[in-house]
């Protein structure tokens, strides 16, 4: 093996050349003009670094995997940062860490970020992909509540979630098969998901709204069985999913159901599974609406390998809905509701930041919401490579994964030079990504 021979070189070596693409989307946003008109409190009107500045700053750390403050003192004295990001004055660590603090306390900057992030998908003119009931095109729009594992800590609001550990339990909203996030609500670890949750749901219609006119499909688990929730969304014409809670019904009763009024299909020998529906009435402002319990029954009599059970085994899984589509279809629907845990992850490893970097709990909150801006930063970059088929990854996939964008076009290596009056960019000719790099670079300019 070879040995090399380390020395320091005055030449500019980028290590993140894909925040050049960064800077190009947050350039099509308002938000730096925005966040210079609000004067924060304790702040004065022209601080030395700005609030912008600042923004742009921790979104470019995040879009790198990066929550900490700390890790804004490598970029420091780092031209390209600054180039790239349109920066004029870099934060240190303590001002980043203040200047979030004060933004905190009011709620200007987290409507400022979730209403950018919006113009920014509809402005990119971005696909949202819908799903099909009975070949009618649904914007699906799953809402859930993920915990975040605090453990170990003493931050404000770390309290005990229903998975069993000391942290936040924050709700998001997340739209269409690529999953961008619509909304974000930052709550303690011990608060249930139902609360608040019908005011979530009105705001996450409204912000939905600005990005579509196609019928839009809620998914809720069954923490968020609730008759409020229904009305919410029959009042606003949004079709739904809603698994039951089954609370005290008996696996007995809902067989005898499940024989009179749906069908039976054996998968196996010793296994039958029973579909169908039945009809419900809910009143709302004086008048009654119509809408479905969808029923899957299962009764098994011999196990898998064989073995003859004395007492037969019931499971039953119930939902609420308003679509007029089979049985089968709701359910399958409604499993693809799952597909919202994948985003959850990204959130909280990509980003790195399930374990926020504030002990202040109003602060994580704000945090939180830049870390939905840089997640859906990401996922416009990702969803736009997959436009041609230029990477070096021949698997197809319809969704470019946060880790994959970030390892392979955020962390690009790269040399910068200045020369005729003009900033460079050097990727070896060698990489198979340059391609895909310099048409996303162009895309976004």
């Amino acid at each position: 093996m070879k040995k090399f021979v380390i020395e320091p070189t005055k030449e500019r070596i980028v290590a993140q050349a894909g925040l050049a693409i960064v800077g190009n989307l947050l350039n099509q946003t308002n938000l730096v003009s925005r966040l210079n008109a609000y004067k924060l409190p304790d702040i004065s009107r022209y601080p030395a670094c700005s609030n912008g500045d600042v923004a742009k700053s921790y979104i470019g750390l995040l879009c790198q995997g990066k929550s900490d403050y700390d890790n804004i003192e490598t970029f420091r004295d780092d031209a390209f940062f600054a180039l790239a990001l349109d920066i004029q004055r870099v934060p240190s660590s303590p001002t980043l860490r203040q200047r979030l603090d004060q933004a905190a306390l009011v709620e200007k900057w987290k409507t400022i970020l979730h209403e950018e992030s919006l113009d920014l998908i509809r402005h990119t003119n971005a696909e949202i992909s819908p799903v099909y009931a009975k070949d009618k095109p649904y914007i699906p729009v799953d809402l859930d509540v993920s915990p975040f594992d605090n453990s170990k800590t003493k931050k404000e609001g770390v309290e005990r979630t229903y998975k069993g550990c000391d942290g936040y339990a924050p709700m998001f909203a997340y739209m269409g098969q690529e999953g961008y996030c619509l909304h974000v609500e930052m709550r303690k670890g011990s608060v249930h998901c139902q609360k608040g949750t019908p005011n979530f749901i009105q705001e996450t219609i409204q912000s939905a709204r600005k990005l579509t006119d196609q019928p839009l499909l809620f998914r809720l688990d069954s923490g968020n069985d609730s008759r409020d929730n229904l009305i919410i969304l029959l009042e606003n014409h949004a079709s739904f999913i809603i698994k039951r809670n089954p609370r005290k019904e008996k696996a007995e009763d809902w067989l005898y159901i499940a024989r009179k009024y749906g069908i039976c299909c054996e998968e196996r020998e010793g296994k039958k599974v029973y579909l169908g529906s039945i009809p419900e009435t809910i009143q709302i402002k004086d008048q009654e609406r119509s809408i479905r319990k969808v029923f899957k029954v299962t009764e098994r009599t011999i196990s898998r390998d064989g073995q003859i059970f004395l007492i037969p085994e019931y499971e039953f899984e119930t939902y609420w809905t308003d679509l007029e589509v089979p049985s089968h279809v709701v359910i399958s629907l409604y499993h693809n509701h799952g597909t919202c845990e994948q985003f959850h992850s990204e959130i909280k490893s990509e980003l790195d930041l399930e374990r926020l970097p504030s002990g202040k709990y109003e602060t994580n909150g704000l945090v939180l919401h830049f870390g939905v801006f840089a997640y859906n930063l990401l996922r416009l970059i990702g969803q736009e490579s997959l436009k041609k088929q230029d990477t070096p990854l021949k698997k197809k996939t319809t969704r470019r994964s946060i880790r994959t964008v970030i390892q392979n076009m955020i962390t690009l290596a790269s040399k910068l030079v200045f020369r005729g009056r003009q900033w460079k960019l050097k990727v070896a000719e060698t990489n198979k990504w340059l391609p895909v790099f310099t048409r996303l670079y162009q895309a976004f300019y």
